[in-house]
């Protein structure tokens, strides 16, 4: 990629950026947008909708960005929680990081890889379009002694890197064990989850469940809910939604013609008032459902599975560690999750189908992953251009007008692949909701594992490999040049990487602030809403976010010594994040559950992979470039790293799978004495009531008939 071509690239995204911060600075303040921009203040009654007309909603106006800056972290973990804050320390790690490694990689590396000898001459006058190579390490001649400037740097930043991942990973514990002592009564502290429960001929599972618990942990045990099969109460419910929808439609338009198809494939019609057969529809469903939630909740429909709650959490953390049974198959115990965060339909399904849907998981990654090599093969292919030109003749008239080349060079491949990955953290959160996690929060963790190592092998490897091979493709007749050709082409990828910071970077984090989609989407939908609808506050998508946060870190400490171009580039990403996201927590997202930080093992493991990786290429970069002392002081750089990254597993891990005794115990005398304890333990027995067997209400008709036939016992 010519340096024109960036140019290109950034100006657009710049220009997109500036456009984004311009709508959103206008539209927030219109009051028909602050279930968009505000729904969170909307919702807690901090906001209200203004009506009267104000010149200064026309306005662009930056206060938005003071208010974002001058939210302190203890104000964002008393609002949106430890997982906020750990999000918001991930931002923050990465600015240290780039901040360090841009000053050396700007200031000292930048204009040493400039001034080098190895490529053509630098054509000041016409430095445009000269490619960027001209900036890598690629222009530092073989045997220099310039490249133990690079080897220094390489020891500096990552001693700094260990340094600032030692710190954070002290700190967010520590965080996480405060936020356990200051936290109210929680039922998941006091409760565990146990499965394959054995049951006798002619007992049900609850009586199993309290004669063992009764028998085992006489003077601990307090209350216990057996998990029931809610599977077809869900499908009712999801028509019942459906219809509903339907209902209000035609509610908002009295004007609209009302037909009922009817015949041989829907041929005649005949006008009908649907809005009554609708209401009658809705409340036949009702009556279904009341009477499907009494046959379940008095007849079975049970998994052997339940959540049994202890009188402290000390003896709820003892049975969980503890085997129940001589048979280790049986009574297997897990951490109970939060009841807002349990995902219910996982209890829906069997053994059998769990484990199938395992291996399909494992399948569908691997063929999503291969699948997304022929955008990856196509993006590389418009980067090299001129070499596409010879296997496509018919492109040269393309490559010939120059605007059209630099857009196709610099700003198109990003923005495909910006486009395709947009898709693939639904489609990993899907994948992890089949494979058995109990909780919406291990889901969340579990797919944005799956997207970390997605973009890694599909953005990074894909794009680096498939860009080697395309434009050195003559390489494959000649075998004995390969490594030397690496050694050029594996750095002169950052070209296409800055593009992608600045696309994918600059651009998406733009649009999270203006909310694109939602807000299109409320115009759409806004006619259909109905005044009595229940107002809904967005859950914060970790699951989306984490993942490039970490890969643009990945290709910051990747790229730095090789290419430090794109430092500045991903330190303007990292800015722009830290002042969206806290403005995002402010006024958009709400926590549907609390991890209580456990995200950061994700972020160190990434971290500490960047490190390696980056010490590999470092090792064959020297080894390249015919420096064989500094390729074997590097060696014992990512020996040493994994050896910290030991340490920090074996200190640090612990805090995160489970509190310590010295927590539990000094939570549990702490509320010993306290008299509300006495109501919070006579709740415990309903707190993991599954939602499908509450009350559901959607027709008109408000009487007795409301409510279901029978309650669900309480364990």
């Amino acid at each position: 990629m010519i340096v024109s071509a960036l140019l290109t690239s950034v100006g657009i995204n710049f220009g997109l950026c500036v456009l984004f911060f311009t709508l959103y600075s206008i539209l927030r303040k219109q009051p028909s947008n602050y279930d968009v921009y505000v729904p969170r203040l909307l919702a807690n009654g901090e906001s209200h909708r203004r009506s009267h007309f104000n010149l200064e909603r026309l306005i662009p106006t930056p206060g938005w960005v003071r208010r974002a800056w001058r939210h302190s972290e203890e104000e964002l973990l008393a609002s949106s929680g430890l997982d906020a804050v750990v999000f918001m320390r991930i931002i923050i790690f990465s600015l240290r990081v780039f901040c360090v490694a841009g000053i050396i990689g700007v200031f000292v590396l930048l204009p040493v890889n400039f001034t080098g000898d190895s490529l053509q001459d630098v054509d000041f006058a016409n430095l445009t379009n000269d490619s960027l190579d001209v900036f890598s390490i690629s222009n530092i001649e073989n045997g220099s002694k310039r490249l133990w400037i690079h080897f220094c740097a390489v020891y500096i930043v990552s001693i700094f890197v260990c340094y600032l991942l030692y710190n954070e990973y002290r700190y967010i514990s520590s965080k996480r064990a405060d936020y356990f002592l200051s936290s109210q009564p929680q039922p998941h502290q006091f409760s565990i989850l146990v499965r394959s429960i054995p049951v006798s001929v002619g007992t049900s599972i609850s009586d199993s469940v309290e004669r063992f618990f009764t028998e085992y942990h006489p003077s601990t045990y307090l209350s216990h809910t057996v998990i029931r099969r809610t599977s077809k109460i869900r499908n009712l419910i999801s028509d019942m939604q459906k219809l509903y929808k339907r209902l209000i439609l035609l509610r908002t338009e009295p004007t609209r013609p009302k037909y009922e198809r009817y015949g041989f494939c829907g041929l005649f019609r005949r006008r009908v008032d649907l809005v009554d057969q609708y209401e009658k529809k809705l409340e036949d469903l009702e009556d279904n459902l009341r009477l499907e939630q009494s046959v379940i909740s008095l007849a079975g429909e049970e998994v052997r599975a339940a959540f049994v709650s202890f009188k402290s959490r000390f003896s709820a953390a003892t049975a969980f560690h503890m085997q129940q049974s001589n048979n280790p198959t049986h009574w297997v115990t897990e951490q109970a999750p939060e009841p807002r965060d349990v995902y219910w339909p996982f209890f829906s399904t069997t053994f059998m189908e769990r484990w199938i849907s395992k291996l399909m998981v494992i399948l569908a990654c691997i063929v999503l992953t291969v699948l997304f090599l022929i955008p990856v093969v196509f993006v590389q292919g418009l980067t090299n251009l001129d070499q596409l030109e010879i296997w496509f003749p018919f492109l040269t008239s393309i490559a010939s007008v120059k605007i059209i080349s630099q857009v196709i060079t610099g700003y198109l491949p990003s923005l495909i692949l910006l486009l395709f990955l947009k898709v693939v953290p639904p489609i990993m959160w899907y994948l992890s909701s089949i494979q058995g996690h109990i909780s919406n929060s291990q889901i969340e963790r579990s797919a944005c594992d799956k997207v970390l190592w997605f973009t890694i092998w599909n953005i990074f490897f894909g794009n680096v490999l498939s860009g080697s091979v395309l434009t050195q493709i003559s390489i494959l007749l000649e075998p004995k040049s390969i490594p030397a050709k690496l050694a050029l082409t594996v750095p002169a990828q950052a070209s296409f990487f800055i593009a992608y910071v600045v696309t994918s970077g600059w651009t998406s984090v733009s649009t999270e602030l203006f909310r694109i989609i939602p807000f299109f989407g409320s115009l759409i939908t806004k006619p259909c809403k109905s005044p009595d609808d229940e107002f809904e506050v967005p859950p914060f998508p970790y699951y989306r976010d984490i993942p490039r946060l970490l890969f643009f870190g990945l290709l910051g400490i990747t790229y730095f010594f090789l290419a430090p171009l794109i430092l500045p580039f991903l330190l303007i990403y990292f800015c722009l994040t830290y002042i969206i996201y806290r403005n995002q927590f402010i006024n958009v997202y709400e926590p549907k559950y609390e991890t209580a930080g456990k995200h950061w093992p994700l972020v160190h493991n990434s971290m500490i992979f960047s490190l390696v990786l980056m010490h590999a290429i470092a090792i064959g970069i020297f080894t390249l470039k015919k420096l064989p002392e500094a390729t074997t002081f590097i060696v014992p750089l990512p020996i040493l790293t994994l050896l910290f990254n030991e340490y920090c597993r074996k200190r640090f891990l612990p805090n995160f799978t489970a509190y310590s005794a010295e927590c539990l115990v000094k939570k549990d005398r702490e509320d010993h004495d306290d008299d509300a304890m006495a109501e919070f333990f006579e709740k415990m027995a309903t707190a993991y009531q599954d939602p499908a067997l509450l009350p559901v209400q959607f027709s008109v008709n408000h009487d007795s008939h409301s409510a279901p036939l029978l309650s669900s016992p309480d364990g």
